[in-house]
Protein backbone atom coordinates (compact mmCIF):
# COMPACT_ATOMS: atom_id res chain seq x y z
CA UNK A 1 0.00 0.00 0.00
CA UNK A 2 0.73 3.42 -0.61
CA UNK A 3 2.59 5.23 2.62
CA UNK A 4 0.62 7.89 2.69
CA UNK A 5 -2.26 5.75 2.96
CA UNK A 6 -0.53 3.75 5.55
CA UNK A 7 -0.08 6.22 7.68
CA UNK A 8 -3.77 7.61 7.62
CA UNK A 9 -4.53 3.33 8.23
CA UNK A 10 -2.52 3.76 11.06
CA UNK A 11 -3.75 6.49 12.99
CA UNK A 12 -7.39 5.20 12.40
CA UNK A 13 -6.45 2.11 14.09
CA UNK A 14 -4.91 4.34 17.01
CA UNK A 15 -8.11 6.98 16.70
CA UNK A 16 -10.27 5.94 19.78
CA UNK A 17 -12.94 8.26 18.62
CA UNK A 18 -14.72 6.20 15.61
CA UNK A 19 -16.42 3.30 15.84
CA UNK A 20 -15.37 -0.59 14.50
CA UNK A 21 -17.64 -0.28 11.91
CA UNK A 22 -16.41 3.11 10.65
CA UNK A 23 -12.82 1.89 10.72
CA UNK A 24 -13.66 -1.05 8.59
CA UNK A 25 -15.86 1.32 6.33
CA UNK A 26 -12.62 3.55 6.17
CA UNK A 27 -10.12 0.82 6.21
CA UNK A 28 -12.03 -0.74 2.65
CA UNK A 29 -11.86 2.91 1.14
CA UNK A 30 -8.61 3.30 1.54
CA UNK A 31 -7.87 -0.28 -0.02
CA UNK A 32 -10.25 0.74 -2.73
CA UNK A 33 -8.12 3.88 -3.25
CA UNK A 34 -4.68 2.34 -3.07
CA UNK A 35 -5.85 -0.18 -5.37
CA UNK A 36 -7.40 2.30 -7.69
CA UNK A 37 -3.84 4.28 -7.13
CA UNK A 38 -1.91 1.13 -8.14
CA UNK A 39 -3.97 0.31 -11.27
CA UNK A 40 -3.46 4.48 -12.04
CA UNK A 41 0.20 4.00 -11.76
CA UNK A 42 0.22 0.65 -13.44
CA UNK A 43 -1.52 2.35 -16.43
CA UNK A 44 0.67 5.84 -16.17
CA UNK A 45 3.63 2.96 -16.71
CA UNK A 46 2.44 1.57 -19.95
CA UNK A 47 1.60 4.72 -21.03
CA UNK A 48 4.94 6.22 -20.60
CA UNK A 49 6.49 2.86 -22.24
CA UNK A 50 3.63 3.06 -25.28
CA UNK A 51 5.65 6.64 -25.72
CA UNK A 52 8.82 5.75 -25.80
CA UNK A 53 8.64 3.12 -27.85
CA UNK A 54 5.89 5.38 -30.79
CA UNK A 55 9.07 7.73 -29.62
CA UNK A 56 11.48 5.31 -31.22
CA UNK A 57 8.91 4.06 -33.84
CA UNK A 58 8.29 7.12 -35.06
CA UNK A 59 12.12 8.11 -35.48
CA UNK A 60 12.30 4.86 -37.31
CA UNK A 61 9.61 6.41 -39.50
CA UNK A 62 11.13 9.52 -40.30
CA UNK A 63 14.80 7.87 -40.73
CA UNK A 64 13.22 5.64 -43.17
CA UNK A 65 10.98 8.86 -45.06
CA UNK A 66 13.62 10.48 -44.98
CA UNK A 67 15.62 7.08 -47.01
CA UNK A 68 12.56 6.80 -49.27
CA UNK A 69 12.30 10.54 -50.08
CA UNK A 70 15.87 10.67 -51.43
CA UNK A 71 15.41 7.57 -53.41
CA UNK A 72 12.38 8.99 -55.18
CA UNK A 73 14.39 12.40 -55.61
CA UNK A 74 16.99 9.83 -57.37
CA UNK A 75 14.34 8.35 -59.27
CA UNK A 76 12.73 11.25 -60.18
CA UNK A 77 16.21 12.89 -61.78
CA UNK A 78 17.25 9.22 -63.70
CA UNK A 79 13.24 9.50 -64.76
CA UNK A 80 13.57 13.53 -66.03
CA UNK A 81 17.42 12.50 -67.54
CA UNK A 82 15.12 9.54 -69.25
CA UNK A 83 13.12 11.76 -70.45
CA UNK A 84 15.55 14.76 -71.59
CA UNK A 85 17.38 11.25 -73.72
CA UNK A 86 13.75 10.33 -74.90
CA UNK A 87 13.00 13.48 -76.29
CA UNK A 88 16.32 14.01 -77.66
CA UNK A 89 16.39 10.75 -79.64
CA UNK A 90 12.68 11.56 -80.92
CA UNK A 91 14.05 14.58 -82.28
CA UNK A 92 16.65 12.65 -83.70
CA UNK A 93 13.93 10.25 -85.05
CA UNK A 94 12.00 13.26 -86.51
CA UNK A 95 14.56 14.41 -88.23
CA UNK A 96 15.67 11.11 -89.75
CA UNK A 97 12.26 11.05 -90.89
CA UNK A 98 12.13 14.16 -92.36
CA UNK A 99 15.65 13.68 -94.17
CA UNK A 100 14.20 10.27 -95.34
CA UNK A 101 11.51 11.87 -96.75
CA UNK A 102 13.53 14.29 -98.40
CA UNK A 103 15.37 11.92 -100.02
CA UNK A 104 12.41 10.94 -101.35
CA UNK A 105 12.27 14.85 -103.09
CA UNK A 106 15.46 15.08 -104.27
CA UNK A 107 15.60 13.27 -107.73
CA UNK A 108 12.24 15.02 -108.20
CA UNK A 109 13.75 17.92 -107.50
CA UNK A 110 15.90 17.90 -109.74
CA UNK A 111 13.71 16.72 -112.50
CA UNK A 112 11.36 19.41 -111.77
CA UNK A 113 13.76 22.11 -111.49
CA UNK A 114 15.07 20.82 -115.23
CA UNK A 115 11.99 21.38 -116.98
CA UNK A 116 12.26 25.64 -115.94
CA UNK A 117 15.57 25.67 -116.24
CA UNK A 118 14.90 23.84 -119.76
CA UNK A 119 12.27 26.75 -121.13
CA UNK A 120 14.99 29.47 -119.46
CA UNK A 121 17.68 28.63 -121.22
CA UNK A 122 15.71 27.86 -124.56
CA UNK A 123 14.33 31.37 -124.24
CA UNK A 124 17.81 32.79 -123.35
CA UNK A 125 18.86 31.49 -126.31
CA UNK A 126 15.81 32.64 -128.96
CA UNK A 127 16.06 36.10 -127.18
CA UNK A 128 19.63 36.26 -127.83
CA UNK A 129 19.11 35.09 -131.84
CA UNK A 130 16.14 38.11 -132.01
CA UNK A 131 18.30 40.95 -130.23
CA UNK A 132 20.73 39.95 -132.93
CA UNK A 133 18.67 40.21 -135.84
CA UNK A 134 17.01 43.49 -134.08
CA UNK A 135 20.27 45.05 -134.53
CA UNK A 136 20.45 44.17 -137.95
CA UNK A 137 16.93 46.04 -138.37
CA UNK A 138 17.55 48.91 -136.55
CA UNK A 139 20.75 49.49 -138.98
CA UNK A 140 18.57 48.77 -141.76
CA UNK A 141 16.06 51.46 -140.19
CA UNK A 142 13.32 49.28 -140.19
CA UNK A 143 11.61 50.25 -136.87
CA UNK A 144 8.51 48.70 -137.69
CA UNK A 145 10.01 44.92 -137.64
CA UNK A 146 12.23 46.38 -134.31
CA UNK A 147 8.90 47.09 -132.49
CA UNK A 148 7.84 43.38 -133.34
CA UNK A 149 11.11 41.76 -132.10
CA UNK A 150 11.13 44.02 -129.38
CA UNK A 151 7.75 42.80 -128.37
CA UNK A 152 9.17 39.21 -128.87
CA UNK A 153 12.05 39.59 -126.84
CA UNK A 154 9.80 40.92 -123.67
CA UNK A 155 7.54 37.92 -123.98
CA UNK A 156 10.29 36.19 -123.48
CA UNK A 157 11.93 38.05 -120.78
CA UNK A 158 8.55 37.36 -119.19
CA UNK A 159 8.75 33.76 -119.60
CA UNK A 160 11.99 33.36 -118.30
CA UNK A 161 10.82 35.28 -115.24
CA UNK A 162 8.32 33.25 -114.51
CA UNK A 163 10.25 29.87 -115.17
CA UNK A 164 12.96 31.04 -113.27
CA UNK A 165 10.71 31.92 -110.79
CA UNK A 166 8.88 28.25 -110.62
CA UNK A 167 12.91 26.94 -109.52
CA UNK A 168 12.90 29.24 -107.48
CA UNK A 169 9.91 28.24 -105.62
CA UNK A 170 10.71 24.42 -105.96
CA UNK A 171 14.43 24.81 -104.46
CA UNK A 172 12.67 27.13 -101.56
CA UNK A 173 10.18 24.46 -100.85
CA UNK A 174 12.99 21.57 -100.44
CA UNK A 175 14.88 23.75 -98.20
CA UNK A 176 11.79 24.64 -96.56
CA UNK A 177 11.13 20.72 -96.28
CA UNK A 178 14.41 19.89 -94.82
CA UNK A 179 14.85 22.41 -92.05
CA UNK A 180 12.93 22.62 -88.29
CA UNK A 181 9.33 23.39 -88.42
CA UNK A 182 8.98 27.12 -86.97
CA UNK A 183 5.13 26.01 -87.31
CA UNK A 184 4.17 29.32 -88.22
CA UNK A 185 0.98 29.65 -90.58
CA UNK A 186 0.61 31.11 -93.71
CA UNK A 187 -2.10 31.86 -96.10
CA UNK A 188 -1.29 28.68 -98.60
CA UNK A 189 -2.73 27.36 -101.69
CA UNK A 190 -3.33 23.82 -100.96
CA UNK A 191 -4.49 22.85 -104.50
CA UNK A 192 -0.59 24.42 -105.84
CA UNK A 193 0.58 22.66 -102.74
CA UNK A 194 -0.36 19.41 -102.86
CA UNK A 195 -0.05 18.98 -106.58
CA UNK A 196 3.77 19.78 -106.37
CA UNK A 197 4.15 17.19 -103.68
CA UNK A 198 2.52 14.65 -105.80
CA UNK A 199 4.65 15.85 -108.77
CA UNK A 200 7.77 15.54 -106.36
CA UNK A 201 6.99 12.09 -105.02
CA UNK A 202 6.15 10.47 -108.50
CA UNK A 203 9.63 11.87 -109.99
CA UNK A 204 11.41 11.16 -107.21
CA UNK A 205 10.29 7.36 -107.19
CA UNK A 206 10.62 7.07 -110.66
CA UNK A 207 14.02 7.96 -110.58
CA UNK A 208 14.81 5.33 -107.69
CA UNK A 209 12.97 2.60 -109.84
CA UNK A 210 12.76 3.36 -113.74
CA UNK A 211 9.93 0.36 -113.94
CA UNK A 212 7.97 2.01 -111.62
CA UNK A 213 4.98 3.46 -113.41
CA UNK A 214 1.16 4.71 -112.26
CA UNK A 215 -1.43 6.83 -113.36
CA UNK A 216 -2.23 9.72 -111.79
CA UNK A 217 -5.46 11.85 -111.39
CA UNK A 218 -6.43 14.68 -109.54
CA UNK A 219 -9.45 16.75 -109.30
CA UNK A 220 -8.49 20.09 -107.64
CA UNK A 221 -11.30 22.26 -106.26
CA UNK A 222 -11.08 25.59 -107.58
CA UNK A 223 -13.23 27.29 -105.15
CA UNK A 224 -10.80 26.52 -102.61
CA UNK A 225 -8.70 29.95 -102.59
CA UNK A 226 -5.76 30.25 -99.75
CA UNK A 227 -5.27 28.12 -96.28
CA UNK A 228 -3.91 29.59 -93.14
CA UNK A 229 -1.71 26.64 -92.57
CA UNK A 230 1.88 25.75 -91.64
CA UNK A 231 2.63 24.84 -95.12
CA UNK A 232 6.09 22.83 -94.39
CA UNK A 233 3.90 20.52 -92.17
CA UNK A 234 0.95 19.98 -94.33
CA UNK A 235 3.47 19.44 -97.09
CA UNK A 236 4.91 16.15 -95.04
CA UNK A 237 1.65 14.71 -94.50
CA UNK A 238 0.81 14.95 -97.94
CA UNK A 239 4.04 13.71 -99.34
CA UNK A 240 3.82 10.87 -96.51
CA UNK A 241 0.33 9.64 -97.87
CA UNK A 242 0.99 9.98 -101.23
CA UNK A 243 4.19 7.95 -100.91
CA UNK A 244 2.53 4.98 -99.17
CA UNK A 245 0.22 5.34 -101.73
CA UNK A 246 2.91 4.55 -104.37
CA UNK A 247 4.39 2.06 -102.28
CA UNK A 248 1.29 0.25 -102.01
CA UNK A 249 0.44 0.12 -105.67
CA UNK A 250 3.86 -0.58 -106.31
CA UNK A 251 3.38 -4.14 -103.94
CA UNK A 252 0.62 -4.87 -105.38
CA UNK A 253 1.76 -4.38 -109.10
CA UNK A 254 4.76 -6.86 -107.92
CA UNK A 255 1.94 -9.48 -107.58
CA UNK A 256 1.47 -9.32 -111.38
CA UNK A 257 -2.41 -9.41 -110.95
CA UNK A 258 -3.53 -9.99 -114.02
CA UNK A 259 -5.16 -6.46 -115.97
CA UNK A 260 -4.02 -4.33 -112.71
CA UNK A 261 -3.30 -0.35 -113.25
CA UNK A 262 -1.66 0.93 -110.30
CA UNK A 263 -3.68 4.54 -109.86
CA UNK A 264 -3.34 6.88 -107.12
CA UNK A 265 -5.93 9.83 -106.81
CA UNK A 266 -5.20 13.06 -105.11
CA UNK A 267 -8.18 15.24 -104.41
CA UNK A 268 -9.49 18.53 -102.54
CA UNK A 269 -12.41 19.75 -101.79
CA UNK A 270 -14.11 22.34 -99.60
CA UNK A 271 -17.09 20.34 -97.57
CA UNK A 272 -19.02 23.02 -95.38
CA UNK A 273 -16.17 24.67 -92.98
CA UNK A 274 -13.61 22.26 -93.95
CA UNK A 275 -10.95 21.55 -96.05
CA UNK A 276 -10.02 18.11 -97.45
CA UNK A 277 -7.50 16.18 -98.99
CA UNK A 278 -7.90 12.60 -99.83
CA UNK A 279 -5.23 10.45 -101.05
CA UNK A 280 -6.70 7.05 -102.47
CA UNK A 281 -5.16 4.46 -104.32
CA UNK A 282 -6.02 1.24 -105.51
CA UNK A 283 -3.43 -1.32 -103.79
CA UNK A 284 -4.12 -4.28 -101.66
CA UNK A 285 -6.13 -2.29 -98.54
CA UNK A 286 -4.84 -2.32 -95.08
CA UNK A 287 -5.67 -5.17 -93.43
CA UNK A 288 -8.24 -4.69 -90.05
CA UNK A 289 -5.46 -5.90 -87.30
CA UNK A 290 -3.17 -3.49 -89.03
CA UNK A 291 -5.46 -0.96 -89.29
CA UNK A 292 -5.84 0.25 -85.88
CA UNK A 293 -2.18 0.50 -85.53
CA UNK A 294 -1.53 2.88 -88.73
CA UNK A 295 -1.21 5.75 -86.16
CA UNK A 296 1.05 4.41 -83.39
CA UNK A 297 4.75 5.63 -83.52
CA UNK A 298 7.19 3.32 -85.20
CA UNK A 299 4.39 0.87 -86.28
CA UNK A 300 5.36 -0.20 -90.40
CA UNK A 301 4.71 -3.19 -92.10
CA UNK A 302 7.44 -2.10 -94.60
CA UNK A 303 10.63 -3.95 -94.48
CA UNK A 304 13.24 -3.02 -92.31
CA UNK A 305 14.99 0.21 -93.90
CA UNK A 306 12.57 1.39 -95.71
CA UNK A 307 10.41 2.88 -93.07
CA UNK A 308 10.44 4.15 -89.62
CA UNK A 309 6.96 3.83 -88.49
CA UNK A 310 6.83 7.43 -87.69
CA UNK A 311 5.56 9.15 -91.00
CA UNK A 312 1.52 8.40 -90.17
CA UNK A 313 1.90 9.31 -86.72
CA UNK A 314 3.83 12.55 -87.56
CA UNK A 315 1.16 13.06 -89.82
CA UNK A 316 -1.73 12.56 -87.34
CA UNK A 317 0.22 14.68 -84.61
CA UNK A 318 0.47 17.76 -87.43
CA UNK A 319 -3.02 17.33 -88.28
CA UNK A 320 -4.43 17.98 -84.81
CA UNK A 321 -2.20 20.38 -84.31
CA UNK A 322 -4.13 22.37 -86.63
CA UNK A 323 -7.06 21.72 -85.59
CA UNK A 324 -7.98 18.94 -87.96
CA UNK A 325 -8.64 15.31 -88.41
CA UNK A 326 -7.51 12.46 -90.78
CA UNK A 327 -9.29 9.15 -91.32
CA UNK A 328 -8.43 5.87 -93.18
CA UNK A 329 -11.11 3.89 -95.23
CA UNK A 330 -10.26 1.00 -96.79
CA UNK A 331 -10.91 -2.34 -98.22
CA UNK A 332 -8.81 -5.27 -98.38
CA UNK A 333 -7.85 -6.25 -102.14
CA UNK A 334 -9.23 -2.98 -103.00
CA UNK A 335 -7.29 -0.08 -102.10
CA UNK A 336 -7.43 2.85 -99.38
CA UNK A 337 -8.03 6.27 -99.07
CA UNK A 338 -6.61 8.41 -96.60
CA UNK A 339 -8.72 11.73 -95.68
CA UNK A 340 -7.31 14.82 -94.13
CA UNK A 341 -10.19 17.75 -92.81
CA UNK A 342 -9.02 20.81 -92.09
CA UNK A 343 -10.83 23.78 -90.68
CA UNK A 344 -11.27 26.81 -92.99
CA UNK A 345 -10.57 29.24 -89.90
Amino acid sequence: MNQHLNYILDQLNLSSQLSDEDKINLVTALKKADRDLTISEFKLERTEKVKRTTAILLEETIEELEHKRKAIEDTNNALQQSLDELKATQAQLIQSEKMASLGELTAGIAHEIQNPLNFVNNFSEVSKELLEEMLEEIQNGDMEEVNAIAQDVIQNLEKINHHGKRADGIVKGMLQHSRTSSGEKEDTDINVLVDEYLRLAYHGLRAKDKSFNAALETHFDDSIKQLNIAPQDIGRVVLNLITNAFYAVNEKKKSQIEGYEPKVTVETKKVKNKIQILVSDNGNGIPKKVLEKVFQPFFTTKPTGQGTGLGLSLSYDIIKAHGGDIKVNTKENEGTAFIISLPTN
